[in-house]
C-alpha cells in the first residue's frame, strides 16, 4: 500500500470547486427542465420523459448504456438524498419501483443495475441534481464492446425506447 501524502491546504480549493459546480448546474439543468409543470406533448417527447409526478421525473438517458436506460430524479434540484424530506425520498423510491416494473414489461431483462453516483468523482455527469440510473441487463449482453471497442451497441432508437416504455408504464 502506498504511503499517504497529506496536503491539507488543497481542501479549500476542492470545496470552492464543488460550490461553484453546484451553483452552475442549477442554470440549464436538463432534469429541472424535465421536472417543470405544464410541458407540451412535443417537449415531453423531445426530453424523453416517461412519467412525472409531484416527487420526481422518469426519463430515458440520452446517452444510454443499453436500450431502456432510465434516469429517475426528484423534482427539486438537490445533490444528496439527505437534502430531500422523507415523503420525497419515499416518492422517489416508488418511482424506482414503477420504472423497474415498466422495464420488466417492456424489455424482459434478466437483471438490472440500479445506482446513484453522488459527486463528479463518483461518476455523476450532473452532480448538482441527484438522480438514479436503472440499466436493464441480459446474460451475454454487449459489455465487452465498450471495454474493447470503445463503442456501445444500442439496438433501438431513443424514440422507439420512449414509445415502448410509455406504453409499459404501470398506472
Amino acid at each position: 500500500m502506498p504511503d499517504p501524502l497529506f496536503a491539507p491546504w488543497r481542501m479549500q480549493y476542492i470545496e470552492s470547486l464543488e460550490a461553484a459546480e453546484l451553483e452552475a448546474t442549477r442554470d440549464g439543468c436538463f432534469l429541472c427542465r424535465a421536472a417543470e409543470q405544464g410541458l407540451s406533448a412535443s417537449t415531453i417527447k423531445e426530453l424523453l420523459i416517461i412519467h412525472r409526478d409531484d416527487h420526481g421525473v422518469v426519463l430515458l438517458n440520452r446517452y444510454p448504456y443499453t436500450s431502456g436506460h432510465l434516469l429517475i430524479a426528484p423534482v427539486r434540484h438537490v445533490a444528496n438524498l439527505g437534502d430531500l424530506d422523507a415523503p420525497c425520498r419515499a416518492g422517489l423510491m416508488e418511482l424506482i419501483v414503477r420504472a423497474q416494473t415498466a422495464l420488466e414489461r417492456a424489455y424482459n431483462p434478466q437483471g438490472m443495475n440500479i445506482g446513484i453516483n453522488l459527486g463528479r468523482c463518483a461518476g455523476a455527469g450532473l452532480p448538482g441534481h441527484l438522480h438514479v440510473h436503472i440499466v436493464p441487463r441480459w446474460a451475454g449482453d454487449t459489455n465487452f464492446m465498450q471495454s474493447i471497442g470503445q463503442v456501445r451497441i444500442i439496438p433501438q432508437t431513443l424514440e422507439q425506447s420512449h414509445r415502448r416504455l410509455v406504453l409499459a408504464w404501470p398506472t
